[in-house]
């Protein structure tokens, strides 16, 4: 075969990275080739593989859209790098857990429910009409007590008001209703009943008036309102959405007040009656989605009909991957949010395995984090497939157990935050284990087991707990005492710990969920250090606390203590600078002149945490920052957002 130019690009080449703690990185990556990224945590390897080939990559995709396209896509900005070549398009595979839309299944997510469904149509006895007539999603296939939820709810109306109260008193309880608030404005002048009546003496129709009156026009001085009864608002507004995507405040209320139970009608699969009577093999697609993936490819396997072959093996090839990532264990009805980070990373996984397309980037971050050994080996090959097609695979990892099957290692480091950023080692596997590194030394090591252990100082008891898997599981969890909770993925950890344990008095949950703040939020905002040390200032210099907050009196007026201009571009992407006035310092000139230990509070909050532990050497603020320097978290910056 000749060979052309277009042969000669065979590396992507990264030449000047410097974006977060890099510092001028220039290095060679093989395509078509697994390359696993190595190094302590903080040492810049997302920095390298997420911040600036992946976003890149992104970049330069979203850019052949139109601007009216863009402005509907995530915004990607340039990342700090010289220069980039021979990018492929990348698709990054990330542990986020997966929408917590309650009518998501890995069913849905996956496509499997979708052929299931199509199956059905073409196969089932009685034959009820199309796919649309099996989804939970659509009026046609839909329960109609339910409308495909699988649960209804029953509203705790002592929840929501004090019958021994009138309107005018307080009576109502629930949130947004708090005396003179809009809400209870309308209540009070919509003329359905008297504000100054105490509720225990309504009638019949003033409590069906307060509680389930659909949406009327009322008058409000000179305005206009929309009326509408409790339960119904509340049906309306909070629970027909997603839990998950509630306020805090509203979430706890609704978990209050409202008690979810399984439809009477549909029995939980969410379907219509005439779905359920439809069979293949005397089976019904409820029963299908019910079934452990790994059995219902035994189900699908059985199935011989010429007419649905292509489709059969559609199916049984996506049930089968399933199962070999050893997520066998699942069934399609499960609900997406309730994937731990692992098996969501590993279902976006088993999308791409089918694909026909080659010649890209796959990038995984820490694709075995909370995998038993057992199931290692099983995503190695998976990474290796994914090469084999003919793709280039970027993984971060720690496991010495996927580091041992890179064709190509590239060891960050060789410390955190300033003290990493650079290429320490990029060559095969046996390079990097002589190779005196942090990492090739660590390569091998093992830990040991504890000689002594603690006594236990009581327990938390969890009985006959059957969710998910669970088999009427009754065990005593120690208390004062570090327990590990181990088994495969998929045995049932999750579903028994946080099932069962989360939302006791004293348990507190510590998981792998993003933190959710603002673009003003940062690790002093967070861990609440910053109180602390706003009242350090303020005690030094005689002045009051609030000026050294940049969402306060203290903040840059041109930013409004961000830092930073946002300049909005309509159809193109917005545009982010560094404010003139604070040069991204936040502050106002004159808070900049007060200092503490010879150090302004943009100073302050420019310190890594393992600087600023140092700075601090005795009180709350050092407290605080010693937790989070115990947890490896030192190469942070305060003020990082």
């Amino acid at each position: 075969m000749k060979v052309t130019p277009a042969d000669s690009h065979t590396l992507i080449q990264v030449r000047g990275a410097r974006e977060n703690n890099l510092k001028d990185v220039s290095l060679d990556l093989p395509k078509r080739r697994l390359t696993v990224f190595t190094g302590v945590s903080g040492s810049g390897k997302s920095s390298l593989v997420f911040a600036t080939i992946a976003a890149e990559s992104q970049r330069l995709i979203n850019e052949t859209y139109t601007a009216f396209i863009q402005s509907f896509m995530p915004s990607v900005g340039r990342p700090d790098v010289d220069e980039l070549r021979n990018l492929s398009a990348a698709i990054v595979v990330d542990q986020e857990r997966m929408g917590a839309n309650s009518r998501s299944t890995v069913g849905t997510a996956t496509d499997a429910y979708t052929m299931l469904r199509i199956i059905f149509s073409r196969l089932g006895v009685p034959n009820i009409g199309t796919s649309g007539a099996f989804s939970f999603n659509l009026p046609d296939g839909m329960c109609p007590e339910c409308e495909g939820a699988g649960e209804v709810s029953t509203v705790d109306v002592d929840q929501l008001l004090d019958r021994e109260k009138s309107l005018n008193e307080g009576a109502l309880t629930l949130p947004y209703y708090a005396v003179d608030s809009w809400s209870w404005q309308i209540m009070v002048n919509s003329g359905f009943y008297d504000p100054d009546k105490k509720l225990k003496d309504f009638t019949e129709q003033e409590w069906a008036d307060l509680l389930h009156k659909g949406p009327v026009k009322v008058k409000v001085g000179s305005n206009g309102f929309t009326y509408e009864g409790l339960v119904s608002k509340m049906q309306r507004t909070w629970l027909a959405k997603d839990r998950d995507g509630l306020q805090p405040h509203i979430r706890a209320f609704v978990d209050r007040a409202v008690v979810f139970r399984q439809c009477p009608l549909c029995e939980g699969t969410r379907l219509t009656q005439e779905a359920l009577s439809s069979r293949i093999d005397g089976v019904n697609i409820a029963e299908c989605s019910a079934m452990q993936i790994n059995d219902l490819a035994d189900f699908v396997r059985s199935i011989e009909d010429p007419g649905t072959a292509p489709l059969l093996a559609n199916l049984l090839d996506l049930l089968d991957s399933l199962t070999e990532i050893g997520l066998g264990y699942l069934s399609l009805d499960r609900p997406s949010g309730t994937l731990s980070g692992g098996e969501a990373q590993r279902v976006k996984m088993v999308r791409h395995l089918g694909s026909s397309i080659t010649d890209v980037t796959y990038v995984f971050d820490e694709p075995t984090i909370g995998l038993h050994p057992h199931d290692i080996q099983r995503m190695n090959d998976l990474l290796l497939r994914l090469r084999d097609k003919g793709n280039t695979v970027l993984v971060v990892e720690h496991k010495p157990e996927v580091v041992a099957i890179a064709d190509h290692v590239v060891d960050i480091g060789p410390g955190a935050g300033t003290a990493g950023g650079e290429i320490c080692y990029t060559g095969d596997v046996a390079g990097l284990r002589a190779s005196g590194t942090l990492t090739g030394r660590h390569l091998d090591h093992r830990a040991r087991l504890r000689d002594t252990v603690r006594t236990p100082k009581g327990h938390l008891a969890i009985e006959g707990a059957d969710a998910h898997n669970l088999k009427d599981v009754s065990v005593d969890v120690p208390l004062g005492v570090l327990t590990v909770v181990t088994g495969v993925a998929g045995s049932g950890k999750s579903s028994l710990i946080h099932g069962y344990l989360s939302g006791r008095d004293g348990v507190v949950v510590a998981d792998q969920s993003p933190i959710r703040g603002s673009r003003r939020s940062n690790p002093a905002t967070y861990t609440n250090l910053l109180t602390p040390i706003r009242n350090a200032f303020a005690k030094a210099n005689g002045v009051k606390a609030a000026l050294f907050s940049a969402n306060s009196e203290g903040a840059c007026p041109k930013c409004n203590g961000l830092g930073l201009v946002y300049t909005d571009l309509a159809m193109m992407q917005g545009v982010a600078s560094v404010c003139e006035e604070c040069q991204g310092e936040r502050f106002t000139p004159e808070v900049l002149t007060y200092r503490f230990n010879g150090k302004n509070i943009s100073e302050v909050l420019g310190m890594s945490i393992a600087e600023a532990y140092d700075f601090f050497p005795s009180g709350q603020p050092h407290t605080i920052l010693g937790r989070l320097a115990d947890v490896g978290l030192g190469y942070l910056r305060l003020g990082q957002p």
